[in-house]
């Protein structure tokens, strides 16, 4: 997937800035049933903030994306943005391979986010309620906000209709 040049999803918790440029590649799920949804992710990384994303997505003012990104240090880390009308941003681990597995399960209730660097050993993100509606997309996205594009290969892609069993250890 290739994100062209300045091309982000992020609303400014300021309100100064909101650009929902990217491309998204989406499909429908039932929210009111459990859902996993897994991919490899490797991000070309040409400038700042450039990214590999997995997307969820109830509108364009309720969403959240969790992605391998580039930071201002040019230090590869696991981010997560959660928009709810503007945009949080939560930067996270530093990742020093190429690519990593990224994976969001939820089992109705709650919402996990993880990667794994082996496909064993799965690290929590993030974890929080799923107050999301009972239509939702799932999704994987290309970022290039202050780049002149990005290209991310996604691989081992799956997305199953059941959840993980432990949300600590993403099992």
């Amino acid at each position: 997937l290739r994100s062209g040049p300045r091309c982000d999803n992020f609303r400014d918790p300021d309100g100064k800035l909101s650009n929902d440029s990217a491309p998204i590649l989406l499909t429908e799920i039932d929210n009111s049933q459990p859902f996993t949804l897994t991919a490899r992710v490797t991000p070309t990384f040409n400038d700042r903030y450039d990214a590999g994303t997995l997307f969820i997505y109830a509108n364009e003012d309720l969403w959240f994306k969790f992605a391998m990104e580039m930071d201002e240090r040019r230090n590869t880390r696991m981010v997560t943005v959660r928009t709810i009308g503007t945009s949080d941003d939560n930067d996270h681990d530093v990742i020093t391979e190429r690519s990593v597995l990224m994976k969001i399960s939820s089992d109705t209730r709650t919402i996990g986010f993880y990667y794994s660097l082996d496909g064993r050993d799965w690290q929590l993100i993030r974890l929080f309620k799923n107050d999301y509606p009972a239509a939702l997309w799932l999704g994987l996205s290309a970022q290039s906000p202050l780049g002149n594009g990005n290209t991310v290969l996604f691989e081992e892609i799956s997305l199953t209709p059941k959840s993980i069993t432990n949300f600590r250890l993403g099992l």
